[in-house]
């Protein structure tokens, strides 16, 4: 396997836009066609929105991996407006 993608079905597109491109810091790498954004974010995995009027599947999680969680938590909740959200984490797994 070389390449990944993860698609999440979004209901408002523009918003959705809004909402990753605060989450990571940049605007899309590739819109392909009208109704899709794509963001790189490590090389060959991508994250990818597709706009439905109803969302088919439910999406999620989606895990990205930082070097300071706590001031990565307090950049997003300030720029995106969240009050607050908590770090889930479990006995012997290493992710948070």
């Amino acid at each position: 396997m070389f390449e990944m993608t993860i698609r999440f079905t979004v209901t408002d597109l523009e918003r959705a836009k809004t909402w990753y491109t605060i989450l990571l810091e940049r605007e899309p790498d590739f819109i392909p066609h009208a109704g899709f954004l794509e963001w790189e974010i490590v090389s060959g995995c991508w994250l990818q929105l597709a706009e439905t009027e109803e969302s088919e599947y439910r999406n999620g999680p989606l895990r990205l991996g930082v070097k300071d969680l706590e001031a990565a938590r307090e950049r997003v909740m300030n720029a995106l407006n969240i009050r607050h959200f908590d770090i889930h984490k479990r006995v012997g797994v290493p992710v948070q």
